[in-house]
């Protein structure tokens, strides 16, 4: 029987046993303070997944024999167990995908990395300058990120990826971040910037244009071939031609998060009480929550595409992202913000000043939003309250990397 991709969307739409892409995010933790942050992170979380907890959960996920995990946070190389875990759940046949900002990617744990066959790393910039990248993620995140990428490519890891969220300051560098992939042997992979966490509060300014976003499509169409999208992009299938990939939301059905303190939510950039499904520490543990959520079973049947279904591109585009819709407020079954016929934007218009949906859980080191400015990032200082402890402003207290 000939499996095509249409027939995978139909029966991914209603849900598998398994997810195929978990992410699990292990910590809030973080030593930097991006502006776009997903999960609003930088301060541990107390409650957070104890490592006996996290070990029972990688259990289940062996079990329920899913391949391999998205591991994020925060920083997760700042948890004092995160290699034991790594180790625990290769052992026990479930890969690791990590992301992280590079700060701990040494010679020595490159080399570690370079010699495990089931560890795939991806190291985040969101500029291909300096000035573009520090601007959103911090002073020094720039060269943090690629005296990383070095130690990776010395080390002889081949393929290991570097992930960046298109903004609006760097769609026109997408030649740029090619050649830094070439550079060093890895993989480019682009995903799109959503309003969640910290990201609610600077959308407005980040998110492409509309000209750019046709200008990204263009260049996915182009030179895209060997360019990962995570499917962040099906959005833009209302131009055309689709590109590769399911072209579905997969929330619920295909994919969901964990995160730090056990809470399983349908999506990584819907963390909200209304796509909390539950919490692995409930009888039943992560396998009753996936198969049996109230939440997820609703997610699995056919759900209504309101005034889009009318469109033409509606087959191609599906309407476009839960989250992006959430939290700028629109309806689900409304056009997406970004939609590339301009329904979005009219919706958005109409809205007016109607509240929207704000992400829930902030762990950030700052207490009130940080403007954009390209070619300076002003200093923060004065917005922080005094920590308790060094590791309550920076969990990196202490911790010298090694050039």
């Amino acid at each position: 029987m000939t499996v095509t991709a249409t027939s995978l969307v139909q029966e991914f739409r209603y849900g598998l046993d398994a997810p195929i892409c978990l992410t699990w995010e292990l910590t809030y933790a973080c030593n930097l303070s991006c502006v776009h942050c997903l999960s609003s992170s930088g301060r541990r979380d107390p409650r957070e997944l104890s490592t006996d907890e996290c070990n029972r959960v990688i259990d289940e996920l062996e079990r329920m024999q899913v391949f391999y995990v998205n591991i994020g946070g925060g920083e997760p190389t700042v948890r004092p167990d995160f290699w034991e875990l790594v180790d625990y759940a290769t052992a026990h046949h479930v890969g690791v995908k990590f992301s992280t900002n590079g700060v701990r990617i040494t010679p020595q744990i490159a080399a570690r990395l370079a010699g495990s066959d089931y560890v795939d790393v991806q190291i985040s910039l969101d500029g291909a300058t300096a000035e573009v990248n520090d601007a959103v993620r911090g002073p020094g995140s720039y060269a943090t990120a690629l005296r990383a990428m070095r130690h990776l490519a010395e080390a002889g890891f081949a393929g290991f990826k570097i992930s960046v969220v298109m903004t609006r300051h760097n769609v026109d560098q997408l030649d740029a971040f090619r050649a830094i992939a070439d550079q060093f042997g890895a993989q480019l992979r682009i995903t799109r910037l959503r309003p969640s966490g910290r990201g609610a509060d600077v959308w407005d300014e980040l998110h492409p244009t509309a000209g750019q976003q046709r200008q990204l499509y263009d260049w996915l169409l182009a030179r895209g071939e060997s360019v990962l999208t995570g499917d962040s992009f099906f959005h833009l299938a209302g131009y055309g031609e689709g590109l590769p990939g399911l072209n579905m939301c997969g929330a619920g059905r295909v994919v969901c998060l964990i995160d730090p303190v056990g809470d399983v939510y349908a999506c990584p950039f819907a963390i909200h009480d209304a796509f909390l499904a539950g919490n692995v520490r409930e009888p039943g543990g992560f396998e009753s929550v996936w198969r049996g959520s109230e939440l997820f079973a609703r997610l699995r049947t056919d759900q209504s595409g309101g005034a889009c279904t009318s469109c033409s591109a509606f087959d191609a585009c599906q309407g476009g992202c839960m989250a992006a819709k959430f939290f700028t407020g629109l309806p689900l079954d409304g056009p997406d913000p970004e939609c590339v016929r301009g329904f979005g934007a009219q919706a958005l218009a109409a809205a007016g000043d109607a509240p929207v949906p704000r992400p829930v859980g902030d762990h950030s080191h700052r207490t009130s939003p940080v403007p954009i400015r390209i070619g300076r990032r002003p200093d923060d200082a004065g917005s922080r309250g005094v920590p308790d402890r060094a590791c309550d402003q920076s969990p990196l207290a202490g911790f010298r990397p090694q050039l």
